[in-house]
């Protein structure tokens, strides 16, 4: 299979827009519509449900979406570490992410890495937590950031840090007219929330809020991703939680973020690596992610 047409799908499952995709491509639509075809004919499964007004991902789909990411982010870090290496480069960190985190912290993280490493090569791999898990213990990557202590055995998960939950809504939503939003209320309103199984603790740390509630939530669908998410949410199936500085990086005019009304639950981060010594540039980085991302006061009471 050509690496081209994994690139292009991934486009287009997260844009769930042709039109959307293409542009962020950099080539026109036809080609990308012709190609998700020819990808569907020579797996022999349907990848996208258009039998909606909204392209969705089928789950065979969102199956191949998390896999072409690990590979093609295996297929970037070779090329970066080769480039890297042929540069004079002898230390490295491999960095994994999954894409609900608040990237602001990783962020701020990552500048100070810079600034007091700067020969230190680090590359970042956004992956869900079961790919980060195969990373670490295939040593491809050396440190992974995730919303789930689910690990194999091993390795080691240590919580980074606690970020406020959020509820996402659409731009034109009832609920806007409060500035805070009590759980019971967000639960009179249909959820899009992380699909239980895609492996990912965000579904497990916001169920754990739910089974609080003293209403039962109605699910209207299951998603893999945040962009996913916040598809759905803006097209008005339901509404979401998801960490709020996290959405607003996405800076999109149809989403609204309200934060909860009273004790707001939080989604704790962990930082994930293989059990044993680590090297002395992942001790160091690691020492800089407790001084930087390290749950603060003000954020832990919010």
């Amino acid at each position: 299979m050509e690496l081209r047409l994994l690139r292009y799908f991934v486009a287009v499952a997260e844009e769930l827009h042709m039109a959307r995709a293409a542009e962020r491509l950099g080539i026109e639509q036809s080609p990308v519509s012709r190609a998700m075809r020819d990808l569907e004919r020579s797996l022999g499964v349907q990848l996208f449900d258009r039998s909606t007004r909204q392209t969705r991902l089928t789950w065979a789909g969102k199956v191949l979406l998390g896999e072409a990411r690990r590979v093609l982010a295996t297929v970037d870090h070779a090329v970066q570490a080769t480039r890297a290496a042929a540069e004079g480069y002898q230390g490295n960190l491999r960095v994994g992410i999954c894409d609900s985190l608040a990237q602001p912290r990783i962020a701020s993280l990552l500048a100070r890495s810079r600034e007091e490493e700067p020969e230190l090569d680090i590359r970042v791999f956004e992956l869900p937590f079961s790919q980060q898990l195969k990373g670490l213990h295939n040593d491809l990557l050396d440190i992974g950031f995730a919303l789930s202590a689910s690990i194999n055995d091993g390795l080691v998960a240590e919580p980074a840090w606690s970020d406020p939950l959020s509820v996402i809504l659409p731009a034109r939503h009832p609920l806007l007219v409060h500035a805070q939003i009590k759980l019971e209320d967000a639960l009179k309103f249909p959820l899009v929330l992380c699909h239980p199984d895609a492996s990912s603790g965000c579904h497990d740390q916001v169920q754990a809020v739910l089974e609080g509630a003293l209403v039962s939530p109605k699910v209207a669908d299951h998603v893999s991703s945040l962009g996913v998410m916040l598809t759905l949410v803006s097209a008005g199936y339901g509404i979401g939680f998801a960490i709020g500085s996290q959405v607003q990086t996405w800076q999109r005019p149809d989403i609204a973020i309200r934060p909860f009304a009273g004790t707001t639950p939080t989604l704790t981060t962990y930082l994930l690596r293989r059990q044993g010594e680590p090297s002395e540039p992942m001790k160091r980085f690691m020492q800089r992610a407790r001084e930087v991302l390290g749950p603060k006061d003000d954020e832990m009471s919010s």
